[in-house]
């Protein structure tokens, strides 16, 4: 947007320099052009007056004032008539043709453009002989051409249009400096509600914009102030929630169950016990589902700043705490990664730990004795993806569309004791740092969860 306005001022500075340097440059130039052209021809006519004197033409003046003017000036004069002064003859062209024969007087520059490289005028030469308006009728007795070297002109043509080019860019260059400080002063209150956003994007919820500028960004400002304070009140509210519900649902459960145990082993009767047992599983399921509940409320509450987090590091220690539950089944977890150093990703600290418990979960529950989960780490451009496979049954693609709902468990293995909430955490707290999660197919048969990490610019290596 800065460069945006520094072009939009410094074109405006342009046109004004253009529509105001340009017409002025043009007319000194014609100026220029006239008066030069109007000097030679009274020096051309004068000297027409000397060779046309009379019956006894000026030769000697004619002359001695050719040769001054020739001293003088850059014009060269030449003559044809009475007079044999030694001055060059003109050339027979049309414009000496016409002086002679009709009296015409021509100034040729010699270029439509400007003017080429000399300029010359011929005039006709006249005997005295006066009418009634004053006016030379007498017959024409020769003509002189002041052949002029337009060297001197063309030099103080490339000065007048030199100067107004050099300040042209030195206006254009001090009308970008000025555009750039008026540019940074006018959006430094967008800079402020950006950077606000960043942050608040980031999870800092008491990032707030300074209300500065003009009254349409202050009003803005305060709007998204008022947004962000509301919002970091209902979140706060929500983690005061999950605290107090974290105490009041798991004591009562695990008072019931206790409970429960208690009349079980005060009993004999098998129905009663058949009875308080599938009671005690009932309770066993409900305490599972809050667990689950209450880790998905932290997770959709806890809004925390995202931070360039070793993926490689992480993927191990946890693959160090369930290789022991995965050997008691004889399952073999494997971890492949790319030669591309230790990656570094953007997540909140805890997330990546909690969304690999919940897939290896998933994951071993799934997989056959003796089977094989497979954990991934592969860097693409600006993410890496870390994939978890194992060699379970699989899912249907119309499962795969619905297994991130809350609630929601499918006919397989995991479907018989899970809460419904293991992928919906896991897509929660995902999301929360900016990444995705999809489910595909296994190249040997299973499932594959695919989780797409925002890369950190920071190397990893």
């Amino acid at each position: 947007m800065i460069r945006q306005l520094i072009r939009s001022y410094v074109l405006l500075v342009a046109v004004a320099i253009a529509l105001f340097t340009v017409p002025v440059a043009f007319t000194l130039t014609d100026q220029l052009r006239g008066d030069t052209a109007d000097s030679v021809r009274r020096e051309a006519d004068t000297m027409a007056l000397l060779l046309g004197n009379g019956n006894t033409p000026s030769c000697a003046a004619l002359d001695e004032m050719a040769r001054a003017y020739a001293g003088q000036t850059p014009g060269q004069v030449e003559t044809t008539g009475r007079c044999d002064t030694g001055l060059p003859g003109p050339k027979r062209d049309a414009a000496l043709t016409g002086a002679l024969k009709d009296g015409r007087s021509t100034t040729d520059w010699g270029s439509s453009f400007i003017w080429g490289p000399e300029l010359k005028v011929t005039v006709p030469a006249r005997s005295s002989a006066v009418d009634l308006d004053g006016r030379n009728r007498g017959p024409v007795v020769g003509a002189v051409r002041i052949v002029y070297s337009t060297d001197d002109l063309t030099e103080r043509l490339w000065t007048i249009w030199g100067f107004r080019a050099v300040l042209a860019v030195a206006v254009l260059a001090v009308a970008a400096v000025i555009g750039a400080a008026a540019a940074r002063r006018i959006t430094r209150p967008l800079r402020q509600l950006n950077d606000m956003a960043s942050r608040f994007s980031d999870g800092d919820l008491t990032a707030r914009s300074p209300v500065t500028g003009p009254p349409e960004t202050q009003t803005l400002a305060r709007t998204l102030n008022q947004g962000a304070e509301r919002l970091d009140t209902l979140v706060a509210s929500q983690r005061i929630f999950v605290a107090d519900a974290s105490h009041q649902l798991r004591t009562p459960l695990t008072a019931l169950r206790l409970s429960l145990d208690n009349i079980a082993d005060g009993v004999d009767d098998d129905f009663v016990k058949e009875d308080v047992e599938q009671a005690t599983a009932e309770v066993v399921r409900m305490s599972r589902l809050v667990s689950g509940l209450l880790v998905l409320a932290r997770a959709e509450a806890k809004v925390t700043a995202a931070e360039p987090l070793a993926l490689l590091d992480i993927v191990r220690e946890r693959l160090d705490v369930w290789r022991p539950a995965a050997d008691e089944r004889g399952v073999t977890i494997a971890l492949t990664a790319s030669a591309a150093g230790r990656p570094l990703v953007l997540a909140s600290p805890g997330h990546l730990e909690q969304v690999l418990d919940n897939v290896l979960s998933n994951a071993l529950e799934v997989s056959p004795d003796g089977g094989t989960i497979t954990v991934q780490v592969e860097p693409k451009g600006d993410s890496v993806v870390l994939s978890v496979l194992d060699e379970g049954p699989g899912m249907p693609d119309a499962d795969k569309s619905r297994a991130f709902d809350r609630f929601w468990r499918g006919r397989g293995l995991t479907g018989r004791s899970g809460s419904g909430l293991g992928l919906a955490v896991v897509k929660q707290l995902v999301t929360d740092d900016g990444g995705t999660v999809a489910l595909g197919d296994a190249p040997g048969g299973g499932l594959k969860v695919a989780i797409s990490l925002r890369a950190s610019s920071r190397s990893g290596g």
